[in-house]
């Protein structure tokens, strides 16, 4: 076997105070940030998707979530104190992606672009380490997003330079860890020239094809060959169809196209794989984009750049409603234009059996969330209209204007760059504007936080006398 260790970590809290996180019916229990992962040049990611794993013999949880040079493996068992028990290195040093699943108490590691490898891990010897038992180019080197149903592994975008690429493969894992492949989509259907990623159950593949759209397959085990069963190719506000996740009742399809930016999300009505249809789009706030769709009972999760977890009550599966956020990317307010285009929430985790949610931010890294709440929203109000701030710049002063309803009192603080608290004030009835003065402060740039009982804002503001 192989073991890698990583001899020394460093975990850190972000410098921003977890009060300055705007959020609403989801609450920060803990973040990870590593201060030693270098961004990559083109977009400042530092971190990947993340996963969940849970040990079947004591019950511990843990989280894994990827960055530029490998994948950290932090225990969450206690979610107010994280502790990372191993690092993976990968091959290359730079990368953009990573992608995670584990099929029994094996973790499987793949990364998009040259120079990588097919990376197995074991992670039964946790919490002592986790042992490193495939690293190889053999099967392939590269692969964009992969999915396990059963004992199968289905991975999108394979490649081995200079010998082969395909637009989908399946392997079986039924004889052991190593994959074993199957069949490529290739082989079936070779007009497909990209899977994206997909939702695979019960050998049913929901295939994003990028700009070809939408693709439904089924893979035959008994004759070893992929079967079409429906394709949407021509929808509303059409763009780089990049993901889907299905309700529970298996009729209702969520779909995101990532390019080009701020697109909606699209729902799609899926009983008849022969008629698909699209019966709504929704988006959470102006100027995001939506990512990755994944659905827990009646609750839709959003993870969005710029914009970081969006939960939706799905109750009415066709009618998605807004009942709680958690931005984990406070640089971007809502509305901000987004840039960098890659930059907040890549990926969540919805299975933990404690019921918190992970979430992976490509700049902040690993968030650990309270979803309780929003679990059980029906009788938790949600402020659908967020506040303003103005002038910005402001000279001598600035005024907030609150949602007109509810009335509430609003405890407000200002941060310097820094992170450091230096202003607080109560506004005790948000039906009034309420205005602060700025003549004491220095010409720079500040984060204006706002907190009644129902919700928490984030408003960034500039002085500049």
């Amino acid at each position: 076997m192989i073991k890698k260790l990583l001899t020394l970590f460093f975990i850190t809290v972000s410098t921003i105070a977890s009060s300055q996180y705007a959020h609403q019916n989801i609450d920060l229990m803990s973040n990870f940030n590593d201060s030693n992962v270098v961004p990559e040049p083109v977009y400042g990611i530092r971190y990947q998707s993340c996963w969940g794993w849970v040990d079947p013999t004591n019950g511990r949880e843990y989280a894994i979530i990827g960055s530029t040079s490998g994948t950290y493996i932090i225990e969450v068992t206690d979610p107010y104190n994280l502790v990372v028990r191993d690092y993976v290195p990968g091959r290359n040093q730079g990368r953009i992606w990573h992608e995670y699943k584990t099929y029994q108490n094996y973790l499987y590691i793949v990364s998009d672009g040259g120079g990588n490898s097919l990376q197995i891990a074991d992670l039964s010897y946790l919490p002592d380490s986790v042992h490193v038992i495939y690293d190889s180019t053999a099967i392939f080197d590269s692969g964009h997003t992969l999915y396990v149903d059963g004992d199968k592994l289905y991975v999108a975008r394979v490649s081995i330079p200079n010998t082969y690429s395909s637009s989908m493969n399946v392997y079986s894992l039924a004889n052991g860890p190593v994959p074993v492949l199957l069949r490529q989509l290739d082989q079936d259907y070779p007009a497909i020239n990209h899977v994206h990623d997909m939702y695979v159950t019960n050998d049913t593949v929901y295939a994003s094809c990028e700009y070809q759209g939408l693709y439904v397959f089924r893979y035959d085990e008994l004759n070893n060959r992929f079967i079409q069963l429906g394709s949407l190719t021509t929808y509303p506000d059409q763009g780089y169809n990049h993901s889907s996740f299905l309700d529970e009742t298996h009729t209702t399809l969520y779909m995101c196209d990532e390019v080009p930016d701020a697109m909606a999300i699209k729902v799609l009505d899926v009983s008849d794989l022969n008629n698909i249809i699209v019966v709504d789009t929704f988006s959470s706030d102006p100027g995001n984009t939506p990512h990755n769709p994944y659905v827990l009972g009646t609750e839709l999760f959003m993870a969005n750049y710029q914009d970081g977890v969006q939960a939706f009550d799905i109750s009415n599966p066709h009618t998605p409603v807004k009942n709680g956020f958690f931005d984990t990317h406070p640089q971007n307010p809502a509305g901000t234009y987004p840039y960098p285009p890659y930059a907040g929430c890549w990926a969540v985790y919805t299975d933990l059996p404690s019921g918190h949610l992970l979430a992976s931010d490509m700049q902040l890294g690993l968030f650990v969330l309270d979803i309780s709440q929003v679990m059980n929203t029906s009788s938790i109000p949600f402020a659908e209209t967020r506040m303003t701030l103005f002038p910005n710049p402001a000279h001598s002063y600035f005024d907030i204007n609150f949602p007109e309803n509810p009335k509430q009192s609003y405890t407000i603080y200002v941060y310097d760059s820094s992170g450091k608290k230096i202003r607080q004030d109560v506004a005790a009835d948000s039906s009034e504007k309420f205005r602060m003065n700025t003549s004491e402060l220095a010409n720079g740039v500040y984060t204006v936080v706002t907190i009644s009982n129902l919700t928490t804002q984030v408003l960034p503001l500039i002085v500049a006398h």
